[in-house]
């Protein structure tokens, strides 16, 4: 699964590296270096104009809520459940398969954390080790995302907060060079095929998860951080600064 990545890029970094045509951000968000279930990320998706539904859709950039509530859901209990929705049944579940064919989104990431369970020194109890899996080049990582939109119709059409924009991000099996950390990644988007998934035209299906392809090992680094990562109260660049780990295979 992909519970926890670092979303430290700037807006205007986004707009420029991902082609926005409309910035649709009211506010810029903090750069943040554990983003948790519920919080506010960035999303890029292909739309129409809110006020001209004639023209053609553009690309923007909105902020969205971690963790996908269907536009069908009776209320918000579920919130920050879905924040996966694994590409093996993406286009069957109830939850996704609406937004699979309609409302498919990148997610900028600078990469993600997992966790990996290892005994303990002295024979205690097993601990569990964090790592940040990275793009070895510095580079950012577009998540495969699907996103949803939830309108509170006890609210004023013109009210901020009249619709809800939540967004999941769809992972995989992970590759054999990544499985000794944990055996599910997130499905990333290459440059060369963010039209085609964005294209909010529905697609085949077969076609689009071809578009989805897990980062290739050779591009990816892995490497142990503290353990203050696993508190969603502690943010900053030291969690992603790498740890002591004796012995551990891949480490970058």
């Amino acid at each position: 699964m992909c519970g926890r990545f670092v979303s430290a890029r700037e807006r205007r970094q986004l707009i420029d590296e991902f082609g926005i045509e409309r910035d649709q951000v009211a506010g810029e968000l903090a750069p943040d270096y554990n983003v948790a279930p519920t919080d506010s990320i960035y999303a890029v998706m292909t739309r129409p104009p809110r006020e001209d539904k004639d023209a053609p859709p553009a690309r923007e950039l909105h902020t969205v809520r971690w963790g996908l509530i269907p536009s069908w859901a009776k209320d918000l209990s579920g919130a920050g459940r879905l924040i996966n929705a694994r590409a093996e049944t993406v286009t069957e579940k109830p939850s996704f398969r609406n937004a699979f064919a309609r409302r498919r989104c990148l997610i900028p990431a600078d990469g993600y954390y997992e966790w990996r369970t290892l005994p303990s020194a002295d024979g205690g109890k097993p601990r569990k080790q964090p790592y940040f899996i990275h793009r070895a080049d510095g580079t950012g990582l577009a998540l495969a995302g699907l996103y949803e939109l939830r309108r509170d119709r006890d609210l004023p059409d013109d009210h901020p907060q009249a619709w809800l924009w939540t967004a999941t991000i769809i992972t995989t099996s992970a590759t054999d060079e990544l499985g000794w950390v944990h055996d599910r990644m997130p499905m990333v988007v290459s440059p060369d095929r963010w039209t085609e998934w964005l294209d909010p035209v529905p697609g085949d299906a077969e076609r689009l998860l071809k578009v989805m392809t897990p980062a290739g090992s050779d591009e990816l680094g892995t490497r142990a951080v503290s353990t203050a990562v696993n508190s969603v109260r502690n943010d900053g660049p030291d969690l992603i600064a790498p740890v002591a780990e004796a012995g551990e295979p891949g480490t970058a």
